[in-house]
């Protein structure tokens, strides 16, 4: 594989408490005022895309360019020794304006997660941080969570918008995936909608979760499917043809081409545009046009061997998605390997403690690995 990717945007430091297993029903359970939760360790790991998506393609083999920015402190420090253990800390921007970035990920076994963070330095990323040199030696960029990144979000996702048109017209195939958005946040009071649509002609692969998706496409629908959860996760009482499908014909009207979206422990979602519209992307890429062209399916999970924590899972199965993308993967090959990644990354605490070669998931992939029911 000689093409070469970028991975850009959002990188902070997870710390991850471990929940003692069936002590947590569901995330309600945990965020009650005065009431003491019991823990094991805590886990302390590299997070968001750069380090989630990005070392995991490295993993897998790919040739990829890791871009982040962090603060001199402590805890930038620490993020750029684990790049570093990687081979991956070249690209990683030091400032001295700010603090680098960390989350508090409350991750209970068979729960979905939630998020306390500090955005920090991330809020000053910008077009610029991601050089035309880089670009020009560049046959894929992914960029993650820029509603997380305040300069990226800000006017109408200007700089976001600029960054991927110079990608495109750099000749780089793009790619995008999303954070989940705290309502109560200056993010969360944009009009995402919007933002989208201006950003969507510039993305070749959308990959975002289906809660992302639905908050920034349809908030009436994205209440209602919280209400129906009732503080369960809202994979569970979403349909494809009520919920999922509405939003992938929407995105196709706006111009999208390949949309990939993660719908939790049931699987993932994946359609792309018609032959026309697809036939440059997979020209540029080497991809065979009749296997990715007007494709519509649903992927179930596998079935991993325990779930530890779902920290990275999302992130991770991208990662194999784009890097079976640059080996020139049919589309539902792409996705079976997505789904194969994100149910490796549940059996350990961290993002990256569940990886194994390309090679050594095929092989278990080939090997009859069960298919959720």
């Amino acid at each position: 594989m000689t093409k070469k990717a970028i991975v850009a945007g959002h990188i902070c430091i997870d710390i991850t408490p471990v929940f003692p297993a069936g002590k947590v029903r569901k995330l309600t359970d945990v965020m009650i005022p005065g009431k003491t939760i019991n823990t094991e360790e805590a886990v302390v790991n590299t997070g968001g895309t750069v380090a989630n998506t990005g070392l995991a393609m490295k993993l897998f083999g790919a040739d990829v360019m890791l871009i982040g920015k962090t603060g001199n402190d402590e805890i930038g420090g620490m993020i750029r020794d684990v790049m570093k253990k990687y081979d991956a800390d070249q690209d990683i921007v030091v400032s001295n304006e700010g603090w680098s970035s960390y989350t508090v990920v409350l991750a209970p076994p068979g729960i979905d997660r939630m998020f306390l963070h500090s955005p920090g330095l991330n809020n000053t990323f910008c077009s610029s941080d991601v050089s035309d040199e880089a670009l020009s030696k560049a046959s894929l960029m992914h960029f993650g969570y820029p509603n997380l990144m305040r300069k990226m979000y800000l006017d109408g996702g200007a700089e976001l918008i600029s960054l991927f048109k110079r990608a495109k017209a750099a000749g780089v195939a793009t790619s995008v995936d999303f954070s989940a958005i705290d309502a109560g946040s200056e993010a969360g009071g944009l009009d995402w909608e919007s933002i989208l649509k201006s950003i969507i002609p510039y993305v070749d692969f959308f990959v975002p979760s289906l809660e992302e998706l639905g908050y920034m496409m349809d908030r009436d629908l994205y209440e209602e499917w919280l209400k129906k959860a009732d503080g369960g996760s809202i994979e569970k009482v979403v349909t494809v043809d009520h919920d999922i499908r509405p939003l992938a014909d929407k995105l196709l009207s706006w111009g999208a081409k390949s949309i990939l979206i993660k719908c939790g422990a049931p699987g993932m979602y994946y359609r792309t545009a018609d032959k026309v519209t697809m036939e440059p992307l997979c020209k540029s890429l080497g991809l065979n046009v009749d296997e990715w062209a007007g494709m519509e399916g649903f992927e179930p999970s596998f079935v991993p061997r325990c779930v530890k924590s779902g920290t990275g899972a999302g992130d991770t199965s991208i990662a194999a998605y784009l890097t079976s993308v640059l080996r020139g993967y049919s589309l539902e090959k792409s996705v079976c390997m997505a789904t194969a990644a994100g149910a490796s990354c549940v059996e350990a605490y961290d993002a990256l403690g569940g990886i194994t070669s390309f090679e050594e998931l095929e092989a278990r992939v080939a090997s009859g690995w069960e298919k959720a029911k």
